[in-house]
């Protein structure tokens, strides 16, 4: 019964910090509390930039080259053989 106690005691504790800590950073995103207004004019240009048809060809290219490689490299490391000799040895018995 002490231990539930103890726990439920840890755990009221670990809560109140939570919040104490997190208490703070939602009344600071709170816009009543100080409010200013400033305005600005910005001219903002953006620049489109288009790949050439040639760069895709190429990344393709190289891209199949690279699938092909590492799917031959592959073959050879997944079989393994194990060569064994089995011996057999034959008593005759022999009559005197």
């Amino acid at each position: 019964m002490k231990t539930l106690i103890k726990t439920h005691n840890m755990k009221s504790l670990a809560a109140v910090l939570w919040l104490v800590m997190v208490s703070p950073v939602v009344l600071a995103q709170d816009s009543s509390v100080t409010s200013s207004t400033r305005t600005s004019s910005r001219v903002v240009t953006t620049e489109t930039t288009t790949v050439e048809p040639w760069v895709w060809i190429v990344g393709a290219a190289v891209l199949i080259i690279i699938i092909v490689a590492l799917s031959r490299g592959r073959g050879n490391r997944g079989t393994v053989t194990n060569h064994q000799t089995t011996y057999t040895k034959r008593v005759e018995d022999s009559e005197e």
